[in-house]
């Protein structure tokens, strides 16, 4: 695998840290495959077009087109180096005894069920060109449960330990599979929910997106399994 990925896969391509990864990658010349739920977003986000830029609205938790966005990715580029699943979902909130099962499955939908639907889809087609990198992204909140945050916290962790197991399955066949556990990114959602808090102590888009193309890079190709915190100031 060269140095910098030919073709890069990102989900939740649309977001604020989807579109700093895209960046991070577009300026080392990469093709991207961009996925997010919206057309709408996905055009005002990366207008017109591109011979490196392909973009493709699926809803993540529809296994058939996810497969079929792959093919499409696959017919265009020829192959996917790279996969960086950025899609996820955040809730707070409420006890876990008085979570109803609906906003506790939805945390699970959003973090682990789209980053599955992903991974079964690209997985054999890296397999078969005889390698790839994939980067999850969990959170810090995975590592240990929290007080409100029980639906959010369960389903980051379940991403970490994908992550190892995925990692120990693959590693042996050139694949490399890693996860980033952001503290608070510094989103414009996240300003207009947090209004009182500095966002200096956040982590920048353009700063985890650049751990990210680290772990797609040949310099990480001996890192398999890591979970690695980037918490900024916070």
């Amino acid at each position: 695998m060269s140095a910098s990925p030919s073709t890069v896969m990102i989900t939740g391509a649309a977001g604020s840290l989807g579109q700093a990864v895209a960046a991070a990658f577009a300026a080392e010349g990469a093709r991207l495959v961009l996925v997010d739920v919206s057309t709408q977003a996905l055009a005002a986000r990366y207008p017109g077009e591109s011979p490196q830029r392909l973009c493709l609205a699926v809803d993540l938790l529809d296994e058939a087109a996810v497969q079929a966005a792959v093919a499409q990715a696959q017919q265009r580029f020829g192959g996917i180096d790279a996969l960086c699943n950025i899609a996820g979902g955040f809730d707070m909130g409420t006890p876990v005894h008085a979570t109803p099962a609906p906003a506790w499955q939805k945390m699970q939908d959003l973090n682990v069920g789209t980053l599955l639907n992903t991974v079964r889809a690209v997985v054999p087609l890296m397999q078969a060109q005889g390698g790839g990198r994939i980067v999850n992204v969990a959170a810090g909140g995975g590592l240990k449960g929290q007080a409100l945050m029980g639906a959010y916290s369960a389903a980051k962790s379940t991403v970490i330990r994908i992550t190892e197991a995925m990692a120990a399955e693959l590693r042996e066949q050139g694949i490399n599979v890693n996860a980033v556990l952001p503290s608070i990114i510094d989103t414009p959602p996240n300003r207009a929910a947090m209004p009182k808090a500095d966002p200096g102590k956040w982590v920048a888009p353009g700063d985890l997106a650049a751990v990210i193309r680290f772990l797609c890079s040949d310099a990480a190709r001996a890192i398999h399994g890591a979970a690695l915190p980037v918490v900024g100031l916070s």
